[in-house]
């Protein structure tokens, strides 16, 4: 399982706290197990592949600490969601920025522009092109606007074959 799946995987356990009374860790001892993975995967190919001990430990960081967070990461979606209200915005846009915003302030190892290109990613699957575009300036903003240093890779990124021109 890629850490894009696992993040993906992340996203849907966040959006479906919104609709539950479980805990993060209570969602996720049920959810997160084999036998889920199993029925699901039938269906979801996102689930087809059951994450290894390292990626349930990115995706139990994730679903929890948006979880703790929530309610400052809410407040910079509607610092920077100009012009609407939190009510108004999809919940899986929300779901969505939540986690890359967590991504963004509280791990240090995942670089900036990975955590926005990988929601926008996310999100051109879930949302129409006005939402897409959305995420991407509100993640852009929160990023220039509240200082947050770019944090480089770990490794130097390999150019792609015709990414500059």
């Amino acid at each position: 399982m890629t850490r894009t799946n696992a993040r993906e995987i992340a996203v849907h356990f966040s959006f479906e706290l919104g609709f539950s009374n479980e805990t993060p860790d209570e969602l996720m001892d049920h959810m997160l197990t084999r036998e889920v993975f199993d029925q699901i995967g039938t269906e979801e190919p996102l689930y087809a592949e059951f994450p290894d001990e390292k990626q349930q430990g990115y995706i139990r960081s994730l679903v929890k600490g948006v979880y703790d967070h929530c309610p400052e990461l809410d407040e910079y979606i509607s610092r920077y969601a100009i012009g609407w209200k939190h009510s108004r915005i999809p919940r899986v846009a929300i779901s969505i920025m939540r986690v890359a915003m967590y991504e963004i302030l509280y791990m240090q190892d995942i670089p900036n522009a990975a955590a926005i290109n990988e929601a926008v990613k996310m999100a051109k699957h879930y949302e129409e092109p006005e939402v897409v575009s959305f995420i991407n300036g509100i993640l852009g903003s929160f990023v220039r606007n509240e200082s947050i240093p770019e944090r480089a890779a770990k490794a130097p990124a390999a150019e792609e074959s015709g990414a500059a021109e």
